[in-house]
């Protein structure tokens, strides 16, 4: 998780980690885009989360090159409302809808 205070820093961010020639994103969930129906489709959670691999001699050398990471970049008051109580809502929710 890493914790940004606008979203032009979660822009910024982001573009750093699409530069990177030994990562490769293999999906982006937008939960910030005004057009995602945060109430209907996540319980409300907002963040940008990246799923990815890292391709490098060290993954390549361990075999971890195919390994998938997910990366979250979220905004820091969002995260400071988040509780353990709210997380539990959201996984509740999202395995509700069989996501």
């Amino acid at each position: 998780m890493h914790l940004r205070n606008v979203v032009r820093d979660i822009a910024s961010c982001l573009q750093n980690i699409s530069n990177d020639p030994h990562v490769q994103i293999l999906r982006i969930k937008n939960r910030l885009s005004p057009d995602y129906d945060a109430a209907q489709l996540s319980g409300g959670y907002r963040d940008v989360a990246l799923n990815l691999i890292l391709i490098t001699p060290e993954t390549q050398r361990l075999g971890l090159n195919g390994h998938v990471c997910e990366v979250q970049l979220i905004l820091k008051p969002f995260y400071e409302h988040r509780s353990n109580e709210g997380h539990a809502r959201y996984v509740a929710f999202r395995n509700k809808q069989a996501k």
